[in-house]
């Protein structure tokens, strides 16, 4: 072998959740929290504090799901420190229907 060696993810199933106005913090059953800027998801970061607190782990521990804000993020995503994909046009059609009201 030449010294490089690949990287191998490990993943670890969610134990706990908090959001607060700066952070999204998960704890994992291995016992490593990540801690990422709330920033990288927009729809989190303009959420109420009542809409981040109303979520669900699902994937089987793998994910986190918040219904009033249509928003999914996945360990594997959080550990590889990838920040929200969505484009700026869906993100703005998601902002001009939360202003209005509409579904």
């Amino acid at each position: 072998m030449n010294g490089m060696h690949s990287a191998t993810l490990t993943l670890s199933r969610i134990i706990n959740v908090t959001v607060t106005d700066d952070t999204l913090s998960v704890d994992l059953e291995d016992g490593r929290t990540i801690a990422i800027p709330i920033g990288w998801y927009p729809r989190l970061a303009y959420g109420t504090p009542a809409e981040r607190a109303n979520f669900q782990i699902s994937g089987a521990g793998y994910g986190i799901h918040w219904p009033d804000l249509d928003e999914d993020i996945g360990v594997e995503g959080m550990l590889l420190g990838k920040k929200s994909s969505e484009s700026q046009a869906s993100f703005e059609r998601w902002l001009q229907r939360r202003r209005t009201g509409q579904s």
